[in-house]
């Protein structure tokens, strides 16, 4: 008996003993965490599972954790970006690689002055994915969100190096005070983010209804754009460099004519003229010193770009920093590179943990543009409307035999130029050699900018859950833009007697300058409470900001300067006598309180609240206050028991806002009287309007987030209706008033409403790892109401009145093309028109063609636009691609009308060789003719679908593992090409380009680009 209750005790104390030990024993585990590309991952969070034991990877993913005794054996990875991974940690080695996911829904999003995690948000925030948008090598930051966020337009000016970027969220919503959205960097609001570089970017997102942009109250009416730049890593020193070099060339050209088709045609035109005599034109045929130039390709040559970008991050706990470098150089695609563009960059962002409740930091960014600015607009002279015009005939230079030739001045110009006054070929028309424009074009345009801000941020309470933080932003820039007009060209006997023997361009030479500086300051206040009680969440903000901004410009220009070299281009060389200068100023103040309310429920129920409250300078005393509050609920279904264990549904949240917002993109003094001295009187010249106010925009946004298969598919739908109203409209007052310029009233409502659908599928299970992303919106845009005195606001070509959109296409409707008398005598009384002739709708049925027959014809707001990303990696190799699109626009197609209509002898299109030349010939294109054939009237002619689709962008990359011994984490070698394929029924250069109206404005170019990303 003794002996087996020995036995029993000694069991008994075998257990105890193992498990004592298991109890109080602690297990060390160790690993290394990697991306998709086996390239180790800095600063992911470790945590042990339902415990607050974390650490976090350092420079070369590695991490060591002790695990907690009686807690679970699991850890959980976390890393923006990337989705989340659980795995068993016994001990010994965890190694685990982590797949970046765009719809992460732990993934922290920056809001308003507060942040939020995605899964929390109420209103329509578009989130793009910044790995995505680097590889999109562009200089300017706006384009990379083309194609990426629903509801989102975005389209170059032109395709000139330097030249703007345009924005457009949710439509045109108001007609002079801007659409343009408001930026946001760090912080500091902003009108440009142009000198942002791209890689400096951590996240880009866009508030696009109410609820989300309200709390930016009066600036926000255009939707609000929310750049974060990137910071350091604590225990992760990173180098980054980057490079790429590559080429332009111009693409989609039209077909012009060859000197035989060319004379061919001209001689047509003149006999469809009615004229007498012999056609002159015979004689021209027979000339042995006509030319055969392709001024296209003359014209357009290789461009080239480079950029060269350096980041270096990393710190401590206690001080975290990221440096970065960078400089963009491009060369365009116009012959004598006189269309360069550089810029250079430079950012420091410092942040440094005073104690553990304060923190201070700083944000800058340091650029410096340059460009050489030419006519891309088809504005005058006219580089690339000039090419399209000049007749083939005429050769670029001349024979250096020619008694009119010069060295420094070689070109052709009136043709067949013999001596001064009229003794050249009239029988062609005197356009000017585009090529010359581009030799001689001299506008060189500089801006240097400081932009940032200083913060300081203290925690009160004992979990740190009030936060008062202070900033303060800088906006400095310098502006000097320096043009010299080179007088050239053949002597035509014009210009004054002081010009005697100049030749008729820039004729005299002269010099403009203009110098200015812009300050804006911004000084931000805020208070943020954060609190979890139970299942319940709060986070409370309220705030001040004072917004202070002064402009100051000076101008001179002088004539007639004896000596061009450019050490002679300055002010003090030209002519007294034609000295003209200027300058002005002008300044505004901005005020404002706000406040946010977060709230919710067990992350199920959700509801947002905000307010602000601003004053304006730019209003009188009756109006300077505008109050914007908005509203937000959202409902995670997928959060209510009857879904927890679905396993097709993941997330299914439905949401609802509704708010409004302003707009005081006006001009400043606007509510003031404008009075001049005349002798001894003081004369007004425009009344100001004391009542003047706000622009304000309500928008009703309806949505539903759905996310299937773990998140791998999602699904996200927004209905919006968005409703400005008192828009501000220069009226003209009686004329018993007297002659005085409009005054400005609040008097229009603009209504803009649509549907955006934005959907990602992800499957990262195998080796194959890929990703596609689509996007698309409507829009429907209408004008609800005008001034009672302005039924309508109508210009040479377009047309505004309540009931249609904004500045829609406006003009004679052709129907075909008069093949006979019989067919116009029955058709038109006492017309005469000729057959070949276009035909235009009698809309009022009257048998005469007047201005009553005027309709729409076209619109130049896209009914819906789309972008198609597709991403994919296998192994070393990853891949991406960016189709683009918009649908339901038209354009003005200008250039057509002056070089396939006009009555004068320019150059044709090939598209000329199809017209009229007899009955049954073409009921689509007119008789070519000197007289007017019916082109000289605006017409659907030449309105024109500007619909399209383009590859903007595709990448190939290949990353080489292995290199860590050599203390190298990554290389990368890719090739990118841009514009590679575009789709569209615009027969003009560029169907992208901003502008209404298309004069022969420079395109885009397909490019090709060569580059290596080394990390360290």
């Amino acid at each position: 008996m003794k002996k087996n209750r020995r036995i029993y005790a000694s069991l008994v104390f075998l257990f105890l003993a193992i498990t004592g030990f298991t109890s109080y024993a602690q297990t060390r585990v160790t690993g290394k965490v990697t991306d998709e590309a086996n390239q180790p991952l800095p600063g992911v969070v470790v945590t042990q599972m339902n415990t607050q034991n974390k650490t976090s990877t350092d420079g070369n993913g590695v991490y060591v954790l002790t695990l907690q005794a009686g807690s679970a054996q699991s850890l959980t990875f976390n890393y923006v970006g990337y989705g989340s991974v659980t795995r068993n940690a016994t001990g010994g080695n965890v190694d685990v690689s982590l797949i970046p996911t765009t719809q992460s829904l732990n993934d922290v999003v920056v809001v308003g002055y507060t942040t939020q995690k995605r899964a929390n948000l109420t209103g329509a925030v578009g989130i793009l994915d910044m790995a995505d948008a680097e590889k999109r090598r562009v200089p300017d930051v706006a384009q990379v969100l083309q194609g990426q966020v629903a509801g989102v337009t975005v389209t170059q000016s032109t395709g000139a190096p330097g030249d703007p970027i345009n924005i457009r969220i949710r439509g045109e919503g108001t007609f002079g005070s801007g659409n343009s959205p408001l930026f946001v960097v760090d912080g500091v609001p902003t009108v440009d983010i142009s000198h942002i570089n791209t890689n400096d970017i951590k996240s880009l997102n866009v508030l696009k209804d109410a609820s989300s942009a309200a709390i930016y109250g009066s600036r926000a009416a255009n939707g609000v754009v929310i750049i974060t730049t990137k910071q350091g890593v604590v225990n992760s020193t990173a180098i980054d460099i980057n490079y790429f070099n590559g080429i332009q060339q111009a693409t989609n050209l039209p077909t012009m004519l060859n000197t035989t088709q060319y004379l061919n045609k001209i001689e047509e035109a003149w006999g469809n003229s009615g004229y007498s005599g012999t056609n002159p034109y015979i004689a021209e045929k027979a000339r042995t010193d006509l030319a055969n130039t392709d001024w296209l390709d003359e014209l357009f040559v290789t461009g080239h770009s480079q950029v060269a970008q350096v980041s270096a991050s990393g710190g401590s706990e206690k001080v975290q920093y990221f440096l970065s470098g960078a400089y963009y150089k491009q060369n365009g695609i116009v012959v004598y590179d006189n269309d360069q563009y550089q810029r250079i960059n430079f950012r420091p962002n410092i942040t440094a943990n005073l104690t553990d409740r304060l923190k201070v930091g700083a944000n800058l960014q340091i650029s410096n543009e340059m460009q050489d600015a030419l006519s891309s607009r088809g504005d005058a002279p006219g580089i690339i409307r000039h090419a399209f015009l000049r007749p083939p005939v005429i050769s670029v230079f001349k024979s250096p035999g020619d008694p009119t030739y010069t060295a420094a001045n070689p070109f052709t110009d009136l043709p067949f130029y013999k001596g001064p006054g009229n003794d050249w070929d009239q029988n062609f028309e005197k356009s000017q050699n585009p090529i010359a424009l581009a030799y001689f074009s001299n506008d060189k345009r500089n801006l240097f900018k400081t932009f940032g801000n200083a913060f300081a941020a203290y925690s009160f309470l004992k979990d740190k859950e009030l936060t008062f933080r202070s900033s303060f932003g800088v906006n400095l820039l310098f502006r000097h833009n320096k043009a010299f007009l080179t007088n050239f060209g053949d002597n035509d006997g014009g210009g004054s007697a002081l010009d005697v023997g100049l030749g008729r361009i820039n004729r005299p030479n002269g010099l403009n300058e203009e110098r200015g500086q812009e300050l804006e300051t911004t000084w931000t206040n805020t208070l943020n409470y954060t609190k979890t009680f139970g299942s319940h969440s709060l986070t409370a903000l309220v705030g001040s900001e004072f917004i202070k901004n002064r402009a100051d410009a000076i101008s001179a220009s002088r004539r007639r300067f004896d000596y061009t070299d450019p050490n002679f281009q300055y002010i003090d060389f030209g002519g007294l006598p034609d000295l003209y200068n200027g300058g002005s100023a002008a300044e505004y103040g901005l005020f404002s309180l706000f406040s946010s309310v977060d709230y919710n429920y067990a992350g199920k129920y959700f509801l947002t609240a905000n307010i602000r409250a601003d004053r304006s300078s730019r209003f009188g005393e009756n109006n300077q206050w505008g109050y914007f509050p908005s509203v937000a609920a959202a409902w995670r279904i997928s959060g209510e028991d009857f879904l927890q264990d679905n396993r097709v549904i993941s997330n299914l949240k439905l949401r609802a806002t509704y708010g409004s917002l302003g707009n005081q993109g006006i001009p400043n003094y606007a509510y003031l009287n404008v009075i001049n001295k005349v002798g001894n009187q003081f004369q007004i010249v425009r009344y100001g309007n004391p009542d003047i106010k706000w622009e304000t925009t309500t928008q009703l946004n309806i949505g539903l987030d759905v996310g299937l298969l773990k998140n791998s598919l999602n699904l996200s739908v927004d209905y919006f209706i968005k409703n400005t109203s008192d828009i501000l409209l220069p009226i003209g007052l009686p004329g018993f008033i007297g002659n005085v310029s409009p005054s400005y009233l609040n008097t229009a409502k603009v209504e803009n409403k649509g549907l955006e659908v934005s959907l990602g599928y992800t499957n990262n299970d195998n080796a194959f790892k890929y990703g596609v992303n689509a996007n698309f919106s409507t829009l429907t845009n209408v004008v609800k109401k005008l001034h009672p005195n302005y039924p309508n606001i109508t210009s040479a070509y377009s047309r505004t009145e309540v009931g249609h959109s904004l500045n829609q296409f406006y003009g004679f409707n052709m129907i075909g093309v008069f093949q006979t008398q019989a067919e116009i005598d029955s058709y038109l009384t006492g017309s005469s028109a000729k057959p070949g002739d276009i035909k235009f709708e009698d809309i009022n049925g009257d048998k005469t063609i007047t201005d009553a027959d005027k309709t729409y014809i076209g619109n130049n707001i896209p009914k819906f636009s789309y972008g198609i990303n597709l991403n994919g990696s296998y192994k070393g190799f990853d891949l991406s691609v960016l189709f683009q699109g918009v649908e339901g626009i038209d354009k003005f197609n200008q250039l057509k009308q002056i070089i396939d209509f006009d009555t004068r002898p320019f150059n044709y299109t090939t598209a000329a060789l199809g017209s009229w030349s007899g009955p049954g010939t073409s009921n689509t294109i007119p008789r070519v003719s000197f007289d007017d054939n019916g082109s000289s009237k605006f017409s659907n002619l030449y309105v024109e679908d500007a619909s399209y689709i383009r590859l903007k962008n595709v990448e190939l990359g290949y990353s080489f593992s292995g290199l860590q011994k050599l203390g190298v984490k990554n290389v990368r070698l890719y090739v990118s090409g841009q514009n590679l394929w575009t789709s569209t029924n615009y027969s003009g250069l560029d169907p992208e380009t901003v502008d209404q109206v298309d004069y022969g404005t420079y395109p885009q170019s397909r490019a090709i680009l060569f580059g290596v990303n080394v990390k360290f």
